[in-house]
């Protein structure tokens, strides 16, 4: 176990830097000049020429390396190390300014929003899409697990082929189309909830179960499959043999290895629910971290491109590790 997270750990430096060069590249090449707003203010071309020449966006490897070096805090450990920091504190108490706050881990000012960083604005919106994606997780494991051990236990009832054709809906139909018609339901036909905005339990409720359909749905059918299979095995039926409570024997022995393609989907699901959610961040006008990624890349914000990026790709690798410790957890009998 340990030597499994030993070795995942040391590999996430290189994966991200993988997805940070291919990220990137990618965005670079996207046409047009951030620093111009065509809808907004234009500023002198000088001024845009010493902008450019400032956040080295005219040149794409001082640009990688430069971003690179303090969003990774290479940066802010050697300046430690030279005395930059200290010098710079001592500085400012000459003038009688305050120090400059500078965090380990800066991914840099944004382009977009004008006197924020990107470190304020994940700070400020990621705990929203954290709250509404581990909301949506839950439901969906709740919902999911349930719906498939009930589909497997009378298999094609009528509860089951319910199942089955809200799995089929849940999978079919886009988010945007799922929380258009909650919408219009319960917050405006029966307003029960309230139409969009983020603040309380009501109005998660909504946003959470639009984002939980699609999720539910896969892991009612993972269920369901693994659950019919696991019954029919030799164990269950000894389990039965004995005499052990059906709820016993299907919570016990048969969910139990039955749950673990469920577990693996929970890794990337689990990440995307907490970091992708924003086409269900648009349409319920939650200020999470999809939206600002959104007009990031409309705006061609390259810091704030690539400080989600990261979060996000470091949030995947880590909930893919924690997947792959439950596996063992489990089931100690998979190799590492």
């Amino acid at each position: 176990m340990t030597g499994l997270i030993v070795r995942r750990l040391l590999q996430l430096p290189v994966i991200v830097l993988v997805i940070y060069t291919i990220t990137l590249t990618l965005a670079w090449a996207v046409p047009g000049n951030p620093l111009e707003n065509p809808e907004g203010r234009q500023p002198p071309p000088q001024v845009v020429e010493q902008m450019q020449r400032q956040y080295n966006l005219d040149s794409f490897p001082r640009f990688f390396t430069s971003y690179l070096r303090s969003a990774t805090g290479l940066e802010w450990v050697l300046d430690t190390l030279s005395g930059q920091r200290a010098s710079d504190a001592a500085r400012a108490v000459e003038t009688g300014s305050s120090p400059p706050a500078r965090p380990i881990f800066d991914l840099g000012p944004s382009l977009q929003y004008e006197d924020w960083s990107v470190n304020e604005i994940i700070a400020g919106s990621l705990p929203v899409s954290v709250t509404l994606g581990a909301a949506a997780i839950l439901l969906a494991v709740v919902v999911g697990v349930f719906a498939g051990v009930v589909g497997a236990v009378k298999p094609n009832s009528p509860a089951d082929l319910a199942t089955l054709a809200v799995a089929l809906v849940g999978i079919s139909l886009p988010s945007f189309v799922i929380g258009t018609v909650l919408l219009l339901l319960f917050a405006v036909l029966i307003p029960v909830f309230p139409v969009g905005g983020w603040g309380g339990v009501r109005t998660m409720v909504l946003p959470a179960v639009t984002l939980s359909l699609p999720f539910a749905a896969y892991i009612a059918r993972l269920t369901r499959m693994g659950m019919i299979d696991a019954l029919g095995t030799d164990y269950v039926r000894t389990a039965r043999a004995k005499g052990l409570d059906e709820t016993r024997v299907l919570l016990k022995h048969a969910l139990k290895n039955a749950f673990l393609p469920v577990l693996s989907f929970l890794g990337p699901a689990t990440a995307y629910a907490m970091t992708g959610s924003f086409v269900v961040e648009r349409v319920f006008n939650i200020p999470g971290l999809g939206q600002h990624f959104v007009n990031a890349v409309q705006n061609k914000d390259l810091f704030l491109i690539m400080g989600v990026v990261l979060i996000f790709s470091t949030m995947l690798i880590l909930f893919n590790l924690a997947v792959d410790v439950l596996y063992r957890w489990v089931d100690p009998r998979i190799e590492s």
